[in-house]
């Protein structure tokens, strides 16, 4: 039979949704964060387009995804969870006791990295998550790579009935390749759990014999000859000189061998599975090499399982242990380690411009107020497009998804320990992290007695990661209709009894409700009081063409005090230093009409409302 496909150019994220679909998963589950964002909405979108049946959701966080994934699995059946590094870190319980249990249908977490980091808090490495979990790990080194470990993937999860990791990183996610594309497969997946409380209940008394187990299925796997790393033979220059690599770094340092010429002729072997690594191989290449260079994104687990003096990676000091492997970077450590002379200097690119809220933003006109009102208040926030808020001097500390609730409580219980009065402490976090994380922290806050405010900033999208839907907009992953749940309804349920929703653009009825709700967390009957900033972002079409619009000018009376620029940093406000005034861009300009609050002499005026 004829296994027709079709070549397609598809970026990373969009392979591995593809591979999803065709090898027959039945619940993908995500919560979206860059680099990983795309991969739950490239399966909805293949699955619509081949007619494959199957489970997709945007779950409130990764915890709840993996959880999700796992009993689908449990019952027989493929399953995906996608996130990024971090998110991993919210989804350990689960997946660090799948390993013991097991799984029953194909189990893939796919962890997408970021060396760098691009837009993360950490440049994590996933692979050593998987080491410390005891999970099989695969890293792609291209889009198409990517697609194919999923198959993979799934054949080892369940041969084996161990969950089992695909770690892409940034570079494989957004990179664009063609791809084979061929119809799912028609598989046999009736749901069937099967009781066995031993395994999935799994007490104490049961878990040293699972991990025994667990032990075993790992040593199996690393003598498997699929996972013996690939040779590209150096033709015979170098013959006792090797570098193992894998990833991107690979797929980079296979490129710069090619431009050195004859010095570049030398073994260059990829690892595709980097945990567990092939045991044959760490016994053949100690044998075989006296000196090795490791190079791999971004931490030592290849070169941790190498375990061998000869190895020239990150802890020798040959390799950087911070920062991405770009083609720059590793040119410069192949050089070195082929004592090859260094390659000309290259200028340092300029700085980029700093980057900044929409124009128009509701969180623009939410974090002026909070400054304006506190200006000596303490501003813990979260991770989002509203982080942002510190180049307004409105945002003090971001942590973790969630932290910024319990942070607040903390900064109010470090100052009412001394006994006198409490700075204003008000919290900002977005919608999609308030549902993802930050029920627990407003939880604990009220009932431990915390004050302060909190002010949730909703803009009813999940806006940085790609205006994924919230639990509050009741549209799921693939456009049905689900239940919504309304974010009042949740913080009066946490026990708090002071709530205000306001449009944020009302910068005096906000700025009046912010000083209420100072004034009501240092009454004697206080406690938190929390704001509900909503206004819809204005990067949704919809959104923004209901709204009020203004005509924007800026009149002879300013000054030049750059108390706009400085203060508000509407990215629709210039400023001209020959003229020593302010100015509009009418191409950025969306008219809202927030900036007229800001000017000191009045000079920014708002004239004729008009659809």
């Amino acid at each position: 039979m004829i296994n027709h496909s079709e070549q397609r150019i598809l970026m990373g994220n969009e392979a591995i949704g593809r591979g999803l679909v065709e090898e027959g998963c039945t619940l993908a589950a995500a919560y979206p964060g860059t680099p990983a964002s795309e991969i739950l909405s490239s399966v909805v979108a293949f699955a619509k387009e081949t007619g494959a049946a199957l489970h997709t959701e945007w779950s409130v966080n990764e915890k709840v995804a993996c959880e999700t994934a796992l009993a689908n699995s449990m019952a027989g059946r493929r399953s995906a969870v996608a996130m990024k590094q971090v998110g991993l870190n919210v989804a350990a319980d689960p997946f660090t006791r799948a390993t013991y249990l097991g799984v029953k249908g194909g189990f893939i977490l796919i962890a997408a990295d970021d060396p760098g980091p691009h837009s993360s808090q950490t440049e994590q490495d996933s692979r050593l998550f998987a080491h410390f979990a005891k999970a099989p790990v695969f890293d792609p080194s291209s889009p198409r790579e990517a697609r194919e470990m999923v198959a993979e993937a799934f054949t080892l999860s369940e041969k084996y009935e161990i969950p089992v990791m695909l770690r892409p990183t940034t570079r494989v996610c957004h990179a664009r390749q063609n791809v084979a594309c061929r119809p799912p497969q028609s598989r046999e997946q009736k749901a069937n759990f099967e009781k066995n409380p031993g395994r999935w209940v799994a007490t104490p008394q049961f878990l040293t014999e699972l991990h025994r187990l667990l032990n075993g299925k790992l040593d199996r796997i690393a003598k498997e000859p699929a996972f013996n790393p690939v040779l590209a033979p150096g033709g015979g220059a170098r013959p006792q000189t090797c570098i193992v690599a894998s990833g991107v770094a690979f797929a980079h340092a296979s490129e710069l061998l090619d431009t050195l010429g004859p010095e570049g002729r030398i073994d260059l072997y990829q690892v595709r599975l980097a945990y567990p690594l092939h045991q044959p191989f760490i016994e053949e290449i100690r044998k075989r090499y006296e000196k090795i260079l490791v190079l791999e994104e971004t931490d030592a687990v290849i070169e941790m399982q190498l375990g061998d003096g000869l190895v020239c990676g990150r802890g020798s000091g040959d390799v950087p242990r911070q920062g991405e492997l770009t083609p720059d970077v590793i040119e410069e450590i192949l050089r070195k380690f082929l004592d090859l002379p260094a390659a000309p200097a290259v200028s340092a690119a300029k700085k980029g411009i700093r980057p900044s809220l929409c124009a128009g933003c509701g969180h623009r006109a939410a974090f002026y107020a909070i400054r304006d009102t506190f200006p000596a208040g303490i501003f813990p926030s979260d991770i989002g497009c509203y982080t942002l808020g510190m180049n307004f001097g409105a945002v003090d500390t971001c942590h973790c998804m969630g932290a910024c609730i319990g942070q607040g409580a903390g900064f109010y219980h470090a100052y009412a320990a001394g006994g006198t009065d409490f700075p204003t402490i008000v919290v900002t976090i977005g919608d999609s992290t308030f549902f993802h994380a930050g029920i627990p922290g407003l939880i604990n806050a009220v009932f431990q007695g915390a004050r302060f405010i909190l002010v949730i900033l909703d803009n009813a999208t999940t806006a940085m990661t790609g205006h994924q839907p919230t639990p509050q907009l009741g549209v799921r992953a693939d456009g049905s209709e689900g239940r919504k749940v309304f974010i009042p309804d949740i913080v009066r349920a946490c026990g708090v009894r002071r709530l205000r929703e306001i449009d944020p653009y009302d910068v005096e009825a906000f700025t009046a409700a912010l000083k209420e709700a100072d004034s009501f967390i240092r009454s004697p009957e206080g406690g938190i009081a929390v704001l509900i900033a909503g206004h819809p972002c204005i990067v949704n079409r919809a959104a923004r063409e209901a709204q009020v619009v203004f005509a924007m000018s800026i009149t002879d009376d300013c000054v030049g005090c750059r108390a706009c620029i400085d203060t508000f940093e509407c990215p629709a406000i210039l400023f001209d230093g020959e003229e020593n005034r302010a100015g509009i861009d009418q191409n950025r300009c969306i008219g809202c009409g927030v900036c007229v609050h800001v000017c000191p002499a009045g000079a920014i005026r708002a004239e004729g409302e008009k659809r």
